[in-house]
């Protein structure tokens, strides 16, 4: 039987095809590079920002809806590459956890049960996109906070060009230009509270991004100096067993109940849609 498959392009054809994305990448990232980690304090709250929200910007603005340097395929095609970039950051996870399992099992259970704060994520987050007119973009957006991890895992499930993938990448932008100087005022606003125990505090800064963790338990060791040690300590072994956890909580958990949530809400909630249509599943869900 004669085979219909394609050959794939080759390296150099790529290359030639795609040229001025991928230059423009190489350029944006320099910039960004070069201008570095730039701090600083808001009243209590010390706001990071990183190389990566300075390229985040700048493609943006380069983007097809502002200046229109980059096509609609060149945007389309730049999306299905993510995922090359976070594949090697899931192998960097899992030998993590290969490392660190002693330490984390020192930790505690306690680090662990964390993770049980995302359904309250799906439970408020979930009716309201689909209240707002969200789809499908709307179980990749509120399965998971949608940090590296979470975006590569429903990638491989779903597709770099799925609905559910481009809600998730929506809540990855969105953490790195909103989620970072919100997460240093709430650390701060909380801690004024006087309630919870600075450590207590420190565990609660690890949500699987190392950016917000920076922020927030900065934040928590200018408050409490006399922690400051022990709050950075415990927030990034927080923040490495939710990258660790994390993926396990929404592959087995988060994300089913997500999937099931959406399907029995989505006749009843989302605008002008009827009881069929969108909510049948389509072959290859997960």
């Amino acid at each position: 039987m004669e085979s219909t498959a394609q050959p794939r392009q080759s390296i150099w054809g790529n290359l030639k095809d795609n040229y001025r994305l991928y230059l423009a990448a190489f350029i944006i990232v320099t910039i960004a590079e070069f201008i570095g980690v730039k701090t600083f304090h808001v009243g209590s709250a010390l706001i990071v920002l990183y190389p990566m929200l300075f390229a985040i910007v700048i493609s943006v603005l380069l983007g097809r809806d502002i200046l229109r340097f980059f096509t609609k395929k060149e945007a389309k095609k730049a999306s299905s590459l993510v995922l090359v970039v976070i594949t090697p950051f899931m192998a960097k996870v899992g030998v993590l956890a290969g490392a660190n399992l002693p330490e984390l099992v020192n930790v505690g259970p306690a680090l662990a049960f964390q993770e049980l704060g995302h359904v309250g994520t799906i439970l408020l987050a979930l009716p309201v996109a689909l209240l707002l007119g969200v789809k499908k973009e709307a179980i990749g957006a509120t399965s998971s906070t949608c940090r590296d991890k979470d975006y590569g895992l429903i990638c491989h499930l779903y597709g770099s060009d799925s609905p559910e993938a481009r809600g998730a990448l929506s809540i990855y932008i969105i953490g790195f230009l909103i989620g970072t100087v919100y997460i240093g005022f709430l650390a701060s606003i909380v801690a004024s509270l006087n309630f919870f125990h600075p450590l207590a505090l420190a565990m609660a800064c690890g949500i699987g991004s190392g950016v917000m963790m920076a922020a927030a338990s900065g934040t928590l060791a200018a408050i409490y100096p006399d922690y400051a040690d022990q709050i950075i300590m415990l927030a990034g072994a927080s923040d490495m067993l939710a990258a660790i956890v994390g993926i396990y909580f929404t592959l087995f958990i988060s994300l089913p109940i997500t999937k099931k949530l959406y399907y029995f809400l989505e006749p009843k909630l989302s605008r002008g849609n009827s009881r069929h249509g969108n909510t049948k599943k389509l072959k290859g869900d997960v």
